[in-house]
């Protein structure tokens, strides 16, 4: 599902597609427990975001998870507003394919969804995700707050310092603070529980995330 040499080349502003003001509008319902997509979401939840290739089968890892209320996927970390998922495809919006997670801290933890972040894909692979080439596939974290940013780094030094040791290479996984969500279209919503034969391009390392993850 490569989309040639240009898509793995990150695009600069002035090179990106211009997009559009009108944004596409998510299903009311998650399709698999019956939760909003859209906010407002229940007191006291909080919201964590991913990319770690094809967002479909990244997408079941967390809403499989407990303590998550809801998972949408969609756009995020490019230039182009309000892209399509075509547009993302050319390589020329910028935009990773994550996605986001509305979660109860009670009963799950971002320490958890890291665990299953960093186990779920290989994070050394750069601008693609197994036969999936493209910046769009690149892995990313996308924090909501100094904690979470924190706590991915120190995730992330832990996980490279086993992955080395397992004789993988250098992690490439982008940590930046949470930047605008754009939701993908309806028919890429929870698609492997609409389609349960569908695509998944995921596959791990093999290597487990340290405990704790290094994390005070």
């Amino acid at each position: 599902m490569g989309f040639g040499e240009k898509s793995l080349r990150m695009p600069s502003r002035a090179e990106a597609l211009p997009g559009r003001a009108e944004r596409i509008a998510p299903p009311a319902k998650h399709f698999v427990n019956g939760s909003r997509l859209e906010p407002p979401f229940p007191d006291g939840f909080r919201t964590a975001m991913f990319a770690m290739g094809c967002f479909w089968g990244a997408e079941r890892k967390f809403w499989q998870m407990p303590g998550v209320f809801s998972t949408a996927v969609g756009y995020a970390a490019g230039f182009t507003p309000n892209p399509t998922y075509r547009e993302v495809c050319t390589g020329l919006t910028g935009h990773a394919e994550v996605v986001r997670v509305v979660y109860d801290p009670a009963a799950v933890t971002y320490a958890d969804f890291l665990r299953v972040f960093w186990e779920s894909h290989d994070p050394t692979q750069g601008m693609r995700q197994g036969n999936d080439a493209g910046t769009q596939y690149r892995s990313g974290i996308y924090c909501y707050g100094a904690e979470q940013r924190a706590e991915a780094e120190a995730s992330r030094a832990a996980y490279q310092e086993a992955l080395e040791r397992a004789g993988h290479g250098k992690i490439t996984t982008e940590i930046l603070d949470a930047p605008e969500f754009y939701y993908a279209e309806e028919y890429h919503q929870q698609y492997l529980a609409k389609n349960p034969g569908g695509y998944c391009g995921l596959g791990g390392t093999g290597v487990s995330c340290p405990v704790g993850l290094g994390a005070k």
